[in-house]
């Protein structure tokens, strides 16, 4: 396993890492690349140590590298393009998810579903695009099934991020004619205002996500059941986390929801059983 990926795995602590485990050795390392080229971009995305200028360098740097060539790569620019060449990884999908990246640059505001749905389809079933080919995916359905869960997991995340979001450059990811509908605004979500209005739009929100997981579930092609092991067990953590937060009455300003190692643990061991059955 590659020292530079493998460090950035290590530190990250992330659902995504801990399902991997479940991956044979070869496809593990592989993904481990791949993880941590994702988590090196968003990185730079959010580096509150460089300014929006730098960042912004810093990822084209990555894309014009992706795209045309590295000049001199340094050993973990190196291991992606290995990975990408080796893996025949289509290079559009890499950089999809550096132009989700590049989005975050700027306050975000999306004013309606389809826009936001654009996003995630960056930074997220971009993500899940390249991972079912990683898994050894066959059945083209399994294109399907990445879009559908990458959906569900990304807003997922932006539920329970919106404090830190909100901290993090003023960042509202929530649809803004969402908000109207509930008669809630910006002005109201930046002023932690937890009323009816709040939760009766985050519950509207969290059905959309279960709704994607549902898709996602119905979509999954049985005969790519074992290569999925690792997003499937990523599903059934962040359905967890969206029923937790449901049922805590979305205290986001409050907390940051998370699964404990102990639950993802349980997870995990009763995938590797059925999978052994």
């Amino acid at each position: 396993m590659t020292s530079a990926a493998s460090e950035i795995t290590r530190k990250a602590k992330s659902n995504l890492a801990f399902a991997l485990k479940i991956l044979p050795p070869a496809r593990r390392q592989d993904m481990v690349i791949f993880y941590a080229f994702c988590r090196t971009m968003d990185d730079l995305a959010d580096d509150p140590n460089h300014s929006p200028d730098e960042r912004l360098l810093a990822l084209n740097t990555w894309e014009n590298g992706l795209t045309h060539g590295f000049s001199s790569p340094d050993a973990f620019q190196a291991e992606v393009i290995s990975l990408r060449d080796r893996a025949a990884l289509p290079n559009d999908l890499l950089v999809a998810i550096i132009d989700g990246c590049r989005m975050d640059l700027q306050p975000q505001r999306f004013q309606t579903w389809e826009e936001l749905s654009g996003y995630c389809w960056k930074v997220a079933c971009a993500v899940g695009l390249v991972s079912i080919r990683l898994f050894g995916c066959t059945d083209p359905a399994s294109s399907a099934y990445a879009v559908a869960l990458g959906h569900a997991l990304q807003l997922t995340n932006i539920l329970r991020d919106i404090h830190e979001d909100l901290e993090n450059g003023n960042r509202i990811y929530l649809p803004l004619a969402d908000l109207a509908r509930f008669h809630y605004t910006a002005q109201d979500l930046a002023a932690h205002v937890v009323d009816e209005r709040f939760l009766a739009l985050m519950d509207y929100q969290a059905e959309r996500a279960a709704s994607y997981f549902r898709d996602a579930q119905r979509l999954t092609p049985p005969a790519d059941l074992q290569a999925l092991l690792p997003a499937r067990i990523m599903a059934e953590i962040y359905q967890l986390l969206l029923e937790k937060m449901r049922a805590d009455h979305f205290q986001v300003f409050r907390k940051r929801y998370h699964i404990s190692k102990p639950r993802k643990l349980a997870i995990l061991t009763k995938h590797l059983i059925a999978g052994s059955i």
